[in-house]
């Protein structure tokens, strides 16, 4: 093949000293950091404030009766509204013209599901599922590789859950705080996050190891400032409402990323202390298991001790990944160093429960899926096809495509569940919320699973 010698030369070729030094800006020092961070906190603002009321505040959109009979309560559009008439005391929604089409807050859709749940068809399953006396399921969505949809998939999880009905905390472990973002959290400083929890947890242990150094006859370790504080924290006080009225939060912010340097001092300082344990036990001992269904665990992209606790509490684990090489090799490191992480907590904690006759430890999780997102499947259906031939079952065989509702939802700083369908053409909402829906369907098959295995067993244990 012949070059043309009238082409130009590539760019990078034609690069000249001088001028490239004439455009470079003063050497950077930190306090560059300083107002870098300034600029994109300003500009975070701006984009936040597009999504908020003229209070600052956020509120939920309002859903049509074509919306509620499509997705969330399975009834006929004309059976739903002879019941409205029939029932003056359910909530009728407003119409923004004279006879035009009814709207219902999300509060409103949950009050007319619970009515149909008692008034209807037992054929029909309009309240969703979970056994009596069962506790919430917790569910961690993790990769410690960026950019795979991580944040998006935990919240529109979230979002989904609620509209199913059910009772939703979204637990932000991500000192990013993107999470928060998306929930309108506010969130001061480390104060407001886990950070106290993972405290209090240590301090319990320390109160304990100092009681059998006295016990010992041994100067007790003193319990400083920040311990002292957290043992007086409950869970409770950390739970942020947000605008959705079944999500509640806690949130994090940048203070949080301290918890990963403080965690291993104190491990140093207690070598008894289950650090892994901090989370689960301090959310059971509050009651927040019994307060809500499902527990969405957003984690940091690092294998890090904050992910250890969200991964460790978890009932389900979701591994979000796209269908790409790095992303699938980056996976399968996740994956190992899961494994290398997890077995070594075990094999040291068994050993110690050998010697002094205990029961070992054991991690176990309900189910364990990797979730293809951001699909596209006209340029990766060979790759994700092998993906899918290695990883088995373990690979959930819905792809999240990514469609240009996506993208719009993105840019106007909210979920796709929150954007309102009349803001978009009709079938790239539809097309658009399916890929999201598809995605919740297979993980409340998980969710119903393993609430019915536990049901099952505990029938079988009675008997």
């Amino acid at each position: 093949m012949k070059s043309d010698p009238k082409a130009p030369l590539p760019p990078y070729l034609s690069i000249d000293p001088d001028a490239a030094m004439a455009t470079l800006e003063p050497a950077a020092g930190t306090e560059g950091f300083r107002q870098i961070a300034h600029a994109c906190a300003s500009g975070r603002a701006d984009l936040a404030s597009r999504g908020l009321e003229e209070n600052g505040g956020r509120s939920l959109r309002l859903f049509s009766t074509w919306e509620i009979t499509r997705y969330l309560i399975p009834v006929a559009t004309g059976h739903f509204r002879r019941v409205l008439k029939q029932n003056p005391d359910l909530p009728q929604g407003r119409s923004e013209t004279e006879g035009g089409a009814k709207w219902f807050t999300l509060d409103e859709v949950l009050r007319l599901r619970a009515h149909f749940g008692s008034q209807g068809s037992r054929a029909k399953s309009y309240l969703p599922y979970r056994p009596e006396g069962a506790q919430a399921k917790m569910v961690a969505v993790a990769n410690f590789k960026g950019g795979v949809g991580k944040t998006s998939t935990a919240a529109h999880l979230a979002m989904s859950a609620a509209l199913d009905g059910y009772r939703v905390l979204v637990i932000d472990l991500d000192s990013q705080g993107s999470m928060t973002s998306i929930f309108g959290g506010k969130v001061e400083d480390e104060w407001q996050t886990v950070f106290p929890l993972l405290a209090r947890h240590y301090a319990t242990t320390l109160q304990k190891d100092n009681q059998r150094r006295m016990d010992r006859g041994e100067a007790p370790l003193p319990l400083d400032d920040t311990l002292s504080e957290a043992l007086e924290i409950r869970a409770d006080s950390l739970i942020q409402n947000t605008h959705w009225p079944n999500i509640d939060l806690i949130g994090a912010q940048l203070n949080l990323y301290w918890a990963e340097f403080q965690i291993p001092v104190w491990r140093m300082q207690s070598r008894g202390w289950k650090l892994w344990d901090a989370l689960t036990e301090t959310l059971a001992a509050d009651g927040v298991l019994d307060q809500y269904d499902v527990v969405f665990l957003d984690t940091p992209p690092a294998l890090g001790y904050l992910t250890i606790n969200g991964l460790a509490a978890a009932d389900i684990l979701l591994v979000p990944l796209g269908a790409s090489f790095l992303e699938f090799d980056s996976t399968g490191r996740f994956f190992d160093m899961l494994h290398s992480t997890f077995s070594s907590i075990e094999e040291a904690e068994n050993m110690a429960a050998r010697a002094l006759g205990r029961e070992g430890l054991s991690f176990e999780w309900d189910a364990v899926r990797a979730v293809v997102t951001r699909y596209d499947g006209t340029q990766q259906a060979e790759l994700a096809a092998l993906m899918q031939a290695y990883l088995g079952t373990t690979l959930s065989p819905h792809r999240q495509d990514f469609t240009a509702l996506i993208g719009q939802a993105g840019e106007q700083v909210q979920g796709i569940y929150e954007a309102d369908y009349r803001d978009f053409n009709r079938e790239t909402y539809v097309r658009g919320r399916e890929t999201f829906d598809e995605t919740y369907a297979a993980f409340k098959a998980l969710l119903v699973g393993s609430w019915r295995r536990d049901e099952l067993a505990g029938q079988a244990a009675a008997e």
